[in-house]
């Protein structure tokens, strides 16, 4: 990806729109002074479950709305609208605007922070942007789809100084069970840690969708972005509201497959567990079927191997036994590890709640680093990147986790980045 400097951000300043209207200070528990100007970047099933959480936060106010598919952004706008207007006197509320274009809400200076929740391959440029634009953000995961958009993005993020929460919600949600995993991992319970596994989907393939028209309403071109050209296709951009979770997170061209979308939640919560948020393997070794989706290992310099397969979420293999949990249940092996009490000298997390998005408006007001930090989702992403990588050349891969380089390896070192389209190169 190019790099992205504020001189084409200040391009987009002639889209700005006009103030929007306020709530009047009454209807709210937090002043104006107090209540961030949130807008949101993306309307699909994951952002419209967003909108709905942080429509309920009296110290947030949703002012616009960025989506490609009309249908969707008036939908967003109506939610916007209904519940703001139950919040007045008159029972109405027209505040909320929306735009096709995300650089239009970009350019407004009213509103604080964003909410990034649109398909993979358009997660960077939004997020380097809105970076410049010191707004803070809330990605969703993966934060990227490849390793140089990873690192621009945390450079873009560190240069700003703004708050930015990678939508790795297993770190906070979930009834505490991944925290309680986690506590337990490094407080030695299970012994020398050996392997861990993650049972994710598979990695990607290449997009061979057939074409179909584009429907009215829908900003195809806007829709590809940086991605390769190539016709239409809903099960790529849905042409309604959908309660589903499109398959354009199938193909290499805008993500990175089960592995990369479960699995930046999964590995997300091994690396964790292992001590190495900011850190990552030093080799990656594929199966030997080259028609394989699962059984790829990752080989740490610890000498940990993380192995891609296994039961839905993380197992982790210990000396004195084992742990699995997944977002509903968690359970070990002697049972004992989980049950017994922990002493005063145990590993413990710090105590921030147990809702992601609260934990990110509340750095927003601290300037503290949130709990999935933006190095720690670019680090999570390079791994699901980086395994993706071992499944397609499917040859073992050496790693440089500090220079994030492939050892050796020229070939692989070309797809670290890869050229955008048109106006996004």
């Amino acid at each position: 990806m190019s790099t992205i400097n504020r001189r084409q951000f200040a391009k987009t300043a002639a889209f700005a729109a006009a103030a929007p209207f306020l709530l009047p200070a009454r209807v709210w528990a937090n002043p104006p002074s107090k209540r961030l100007n949130l807008g949101f970047i993306g309307m699909g099933k994951m952002a419209d479950g967003h909108l709905g959480g942080f429509l309920g936060y009296d110290d947030v106010q949703v002012l616009a709305i960025a989506e490609v598919a009309k249908i969707r952004r008036d939908h967003g706008i109506e939610r916007v609208h209904k519940a703001y207007a139950k919040q007045r006197e008159s029972g109405a509320y027209k505040g909320c605007d929306g735009y096709n274009d995300f650089r239009q809400l970009l350019a407004r200076k009213d509103i604080d922070a964003v909410v990034i929740g649109t398909p993979d391959h358009w997660h960077t440029i939004p997020a380097v942007l809105a970076a410049q634009a010191k707004k803070d953000i809330y990605c969703e995961k993966p934060l990227t789809v490849t390793v140089a958009e990873a690192r621009a993005v945390v450079n873009a993020a560190r240069a700003n100084n703004v708050v930015f929460q990678t939508g790795s919600q297993q770190r906070t949600e979930f009834g505490g069970k991944f925290r309680t995993a986690v506590e337990l991992v490094r407080s030695g319970r299970l012994g020398k840690i050996k392997t861990v596994r993650v049972g994710v989907g598979g990695p990607s393939k290449p997009c061979d969708l057939p074409e179909q028209p584009v429907p009215e309403g829908i900003d195809w071109n806007l829709w590809l972005g940086p991605a390769p050209e190539r016709p239409f296709n809903d099960v790529l951009c849905p042409k309604d509201v959908h309660k589903h979770f499109p398959q354009w997170r199938s193909y290499r061209e805008y993500a990175g497959g089960g592995l990369s979308d479960m699995g930046a939640h999964h590995f997300d919560i091994a690396q964790w567990a292992l001590g190495m948020d900011e850190n990552g393997p030093v080799e990656i070794l594929p199966p030997a079927d080259p028609a394989a989706t699962s059984g790829l290992v990752f080989k740490y310099a610890n000498g940990v191997e993380v192995i891609h397969g296994g039961p839905s979420g993380c197992t982790f293999e210990g000396s004195e036994g084992t742990l699995y949990v997944d977002r509903n249940k968690i359970e070990s092996n002697p049972a004992t590890l989980l049950t017994a009490p922990r002493g005063e000298r145990a590993f413990r997390l710090p105590d921030i709640g147990p809702s992601h998005k609260r934990n990110w408006l509340d750095c927003i007001k601290s300037r503290q680093k949130p709990v999935a930090d933006v190095a720690i989702g670019a680090s999570t992403s390079i791994l699901c990147t980086l395994g993706n990588l071992g499944y397609q050349l499917h040859r073992p891969l050496k790693w440089d986790p500090k220079k994030e380089q492939f050892l050796n390896d020229a070939e692989a070192n070309k797809l670290l980045s890869r050229p955008g389209r048109g106006e996004w190169k």
